[in-house]
């Protein structure tokens, strides 16, 4: 074991030790240039302008501070390695723009703190990256509209606890992902919508008696809100995990589905065929098409899922304050989750855009199938006025019958069916020959369940007119949402760019 003289002559006796500079400050700094580095200008430059405005600088030093702000090697900080001479990127930035300035650029820093700057800074880049992983959920949602239009009468089998149930569509399938990929859209806006919201004028907790304008700090930076109080803006961490929890959820839905399409790829299934971009030949098995596509899916999606509750953990029994377990440590989590997800997001929509679909094995497999047999009980309680239980336990007789001897569903006959009734009611049934050919027609089964949500073709070509307006909508939003983030960033740069600096 190491002695205290030895732990201190091989880290040294001044901050930051080696061994904290190697697993904590090196890495933190290698993320900070890399992703907080241009949020932390907006803010500088925002601040900048609302503290001329309010009087608080007079012109001639912001007219100095923003010529050092435009003057910033940024790229020569991106490069940069961590030396220790700073605690971190702040204090290098601010060191070199003291450089440049001179004392005035200490001004910058009136009624702020690393605090709210911190947490606007993390606002900034995962309201950026969750628009972006926007941009591929709703690029997927119009794919499998478009998917769902092209097989409105692609006849299959649903299944239940695995087990083949009813005949429905594959378009019937595919809207469902749509609607639960239309409920993770939601919920990642709302997400949005909480995270959007400007921390700064808080400065450490209590905020400031200089006379700032939290409110312009907001407008500047391209916030919807501001947070109001100040211990729950430095302090709040929900932001954050709302957006994770919204992830998680969307990430979990996706895989259900890839697993789904996994299994639908096999020989014994023959359902779909994916494109050659998207698959991998084996190294010694020449007919092998492996659809790897599906099986990074459901890997990354699991990594995805993985990555979002190691930040809900982090935010565990923290302390409701500033803390590091709620900001430097998790932040990278959250933004490695929304790219996962934005990337599968984008691989599916692809790989569902080019795959092929076999229709005739589908058609056939359902029209052998014991799934229609709904539709015959259904059809007994119709045309006999039974009680659905009885014409339940007519149905299941005919249909062991028909299993023990080896008949598919289709070759059920009237005399059978009769056969089991005089058994069960006594009776033979007034059921027709064309009545059961139709309650066993997996087409009839399907087109007669209009009502809505179900499969019926008419349904579903009406509901995906329905998605597509919704589509639009969101599309819309998300336009809007760019703009204005987008919009209030460029701004500053031009106000800053607009000064006279020559003075």
């Amino acid at each position: 074991m190491r002695s205290r003289e030895q732990i201190l002559e091989e880290e040294g006796k001044l901050f930051p030790g080696r061994t904290y500079t190697e697993a904590v400050l090196a890495p933190a700094f290698d993320e900070a240039k890399t992703s907080l580095l241009a949020p932390m200008m907006a803010i500088n430059k925002a601040h900048l302008i609302m503290l001329k405005e309010q009087g608080l600088v007079n012109e001639e030093e912001a007219g100095q501070i923003a010529l050092a702000i435009r003057g910033l090697d940024l790229e020569g900080l991106r490069q940069a390695e961590y030396t220790g001479q700073f605690e971190d990127l702040f204090f290098q930035v601010e060191h070199e723009l003291l450089e440049a300035a001179g004392n005035i650029a200490g001004n910058l820093h009136l009624a702020r703190s690393r605090n709210d700057m911190g947490i606007a800074i993390y606002r900034i880049v995962l309201r950026e990256k969750l628009l972006v992983t926007l941009r591929g959920a709703l690029a997927l949602k119009g794919q499998l509209l478009a998917f769902a239009e092209e097989h409105a009468d692609t006849v299959m089998i649903g299944y239940t606890h695995t087990q083949q149930a009813q005949p429905t569509t594959l378009a019937h399938y595919i809207m469902a992902m749509a609607d639960s990929l239309d409920r993770d859209i939601r919920r990642m806006q709302a997400a949005y919508a909480n995270c959007n919201r400007s921390s700064m004028g808080s400065a450490a907790l209590t905020t400031s008696g200089f006379a700032i304008s939290r409110e312009r700090m907001q407008e500047l930076l391209g916030f919807d809100e501001l947070v109001y109080n100040s211990y729950d803006a430095i302090g709040g961490a929900d932001y954050v995990g709302e957006m994770m929890t919204a992830v998680q959820l969307a990430a979990i839905n996706l895989g259900r589905s890839s697993q789904d399409f996994l299994l639908w790829c096999t020989q014994e299934f023959g359902t779909l065929r994916v494109a050659d971009p998207y698959v991998q030949i084996s190294s010694i098995m020449p007919q092998k098409r492996n659809p790897v596509s599906f099986e990074h899916m459901r890997a990354l999606l699991s990594s995805c899922v993985g990555n979002t509750q190691t930040v809900l953990t982090m935010m565990h029994n923290t302390p409701f304050g500033d803390i590091v377990d709620t900001e430097d440590d998790m932040q990278p989590y959250a933004w490695k989750a929304l790219g996962v997800l934005d990337r599968m997001y984008r691989l599916l929509s692809c790989v569902m855009g080019t795959m092929d679909v076999n229709k005739e094995v589908l058609r056939k497999r359902t029209e052998g199938s014991f799934a229609t047999v709904t539709e015959l009980a259904d059809t007994l309680v119709r045309t006999d006025a039974l009680s659905f239980r009885n014409s339940h336990h007519i149905v299941s007789g005919v249909v062991k019958h028909a299993i023990a001897d080896g008949m598919a569903a289709n070759e059920i006959t009237l005399e059978l069916v009769n056969e089991v009734a005089i058994q069960v009611i006594g009776r033979k049934l007034s059921l027709t020959a064309e009545q059961l050919r139709l309650a066993l027609d997996p087409v009839h089964f399907v087109d007669i369940r209009t009502l809505p949500g179900g499969p019926s073709p008419v349904e579903i070509r009406s509901i995906i007119t329905k998605r597509k307006t919704s589509q639009q909508s969101q599309e819309q939003w998300l336009d809007a949402a760019y703009a204005k983030v987008e919009g209030a960033l460029a701004e500053l740069d031009r106000t800053l760019a607009g000064w006279d600096v020559s003075i």
